[in-house]
């Protein structure tokens, strides 16, 4: 059943006509998986790989959560499920937000078989504001990180890794002073075996 679903959503067209590349989803996912990562939309150089986080921000949240490729893709340990499964295209300040359609058809189906995840990493405000819902009273994604421990243990909001971030970073060192090795605590404790 798990697998079928995992077929269903790679062979998705669903919104193909509003794709500038086509569609090519991108997701990556094991009924044992511990950790669920829900980032925004596969970029350029991730459509063509189809392989998720395959970039220079994958790179990064790597750095962050403390692992290597190999612990990364193992989906027996982390599940890789993105708010659109397809690169959305381009707009005038990056890329255009994820598709509306992707979240709502297919999250919920896969989320109900993965029964043991135990911590999601929420990057981006697209995933902030789909899982943390109500629970978010902040104004903006500054705020919901840097409130972070608030919605532990079963989320960790995260800005998006990206090298257009590096603005961010740098105006938030706290970022990586106080939450990163939280989450890389985290991230050990679920991983280790």
């Amino acid at each position: 059943m798990f697998e079928n679903l995992l077929a269903e959503i790679r062979k998705c067209t669903v919104c193909q006509e509003y794709l500038p590349l086509g569609a090519n989803p991108v997701v990556s996912a094991h009924k044992k998986s511990k950790i669920l990562i829900v980032g925004q939309a596969p970029g350029t150089k991730v459509h063509q790989s189809g392989i998720p986080w395959d970039d220079q921000s994958g790179k990064r949240l790597r750095e962050w959560m403390g692992i290597d490729t190999d612990i990364f893709y193992n989906t027996e340990k982390i599940a890789i499920i993105p708010m659109g499964f397809c690169y959305p295209g381009r707009g005038k300040s990056g890329d255009l937000p994820p598709r509306k359609e992707c979240a709502p058809l297919w999250h919920s189906q896969l989320l109900k078989l993965l029964p043991n995840l135990q911590l999601t990493l929420l990057i981006g405000q697209y995933a902030q504001k789909y899982y943390l819902k109500e629970k978010v009273s902040k104004k903006t994604l500054t705020e919901t990180v840097k409130t972070f421990y608030e919605y532990l243990p079963s989320y960790i909001p995260l800005p998006h890794p990206s090298p257009r971030n590096n603005i961010w970073m740098r105006k938030n060192s706290w970022f990586e002073e106080d939450i990163v090795p939280v989450l890389q605590t985290k991230v050990k404790e679920l991983i280790i075996d």
